[in-house]
């Protein structure tokens, strides 16, 4: 039989324990927040500053930067962390190409504002907004939307349910936040019973199954074209995710699929280096005019 004391300190300490655990969560998965330190005059590319009116009245840092033609408006999304300059590199052969590219901060990173937390349902919806403000600007415009990351699972998922997009063109997207989770929860002093504990409270905290809101569901309600890129390298997130969310495409879906041998998950310059790739898919499936 338990002493009634030490039975108090038990009864106080699971207590403390449950009252700790959203505040433990919600500091594991915060976002590391890094503000922009240059601008695309770095790459001899013109362009202005504005910030979009994003969800819940919160406002999205962002850069446009004008092409010779207005045919086609590619918006770039970040991944989770990251910020409008790191996707400038890809902007470049764009912007090239005579294309607009609008690249922003989606909340609580880069210049955007905070928000309570950040989730793919918000990258998406981040997203919206500028695909609104951008047709706002020139209704007549081809939309392709280009994401990294977590921001290519939230180019589909938008897409999966908009008909403003035109093109969807994701890298090193995941295929289920299922997949995601298991591999980040990875961890051998972390009790197995917890992990279903720990993805039960975030998807009641995004508001969101996570079987709702996965890449590789959400690709069969997608009718625009869609090309997937993937680094052979990628260990944050393996290639097989992309093949997974090829499979799950319903045969009427137009995506295609690139591998990148020697890519990993943020090779950036490796991904430029196929640009002409993803340009000559743009002119082939939206019969935009090439330069």
């Amino acid at each position: 039989m338990v002493p009634m004391n030490l039975a108090i300190v038990i009864a106080a300490a699971c207590i403390t324990l449950i009252g700790l655990f959203p505040v433990i969560l919600h500091w594991v998965y915060r976002v590391p927040r890094l503000i922009e330190n240059t601008t695309p005059e770095s790459l001899s590319l013109p362009f202005s500053s504005q910030y979009l009116p994003g969800p819940k009245n919160k406002r999205l840092f962002s850069w446009l930067i004008p092409g010779k033609r207005n045919q086609c408006t590619v918006i770039l999304v970040h991944g989770w962390g990251g910020n409008a300059q790191m996707m400038l590199p890809l902007a470049l052969p764009f912007h090239e190409a005579g294309m607009n590219v609008l690249l922003y901060d989606a909340r609580n990173h880069g210049r955007s504002d905070s928000d309570t937390f950040s989730s793919l349902p918000r990258f998406a919806e981040d997203l919206g907004s500028a695909i609104e403000w951008t047709t706002q600007r020139d209704a007549s415009q081809k939309i392709v939307v280009l994401g990294h990351s977590i921001g290519a699972a939230a180019a589909l998922l938008a897409a999966s349910h908009r008909t403003d997009i035109d093109m969807v063109i994701g890298i090193s997207g995941f295929a289920h936040p299922n997949l995601v989770m298991h591999r980040h929860l990875d961890r051998p002093w972390l009790p197995r019973w917890l992990k279903p504990l720990i993805m039960r409270y975030i998807q009641w905290v995004i508001g969101y199954r996570f079987d709702e809101i996965a890449p590789m569901n959400r690709i069969r309600y997608i009718r625009c074209p869609v090309l997937l890129v993937h680094g052979t390298e990628d260990r944050v997130v393996p290639i097989s995710d992309m093949r997974l969310i090829e499979q799950n495409a319903q045969l009427e879906n137009n995506v295609q699929v690139v591998a990148v041998e020697g890519a990993d998950h943020n090779s950036v310059d490796q991904f430029q280096q196929h640009a002409n790739y993803l340009i000559d898919f743009i002119h082939e499936k939206l019969n935009i005019q090439a330069d």
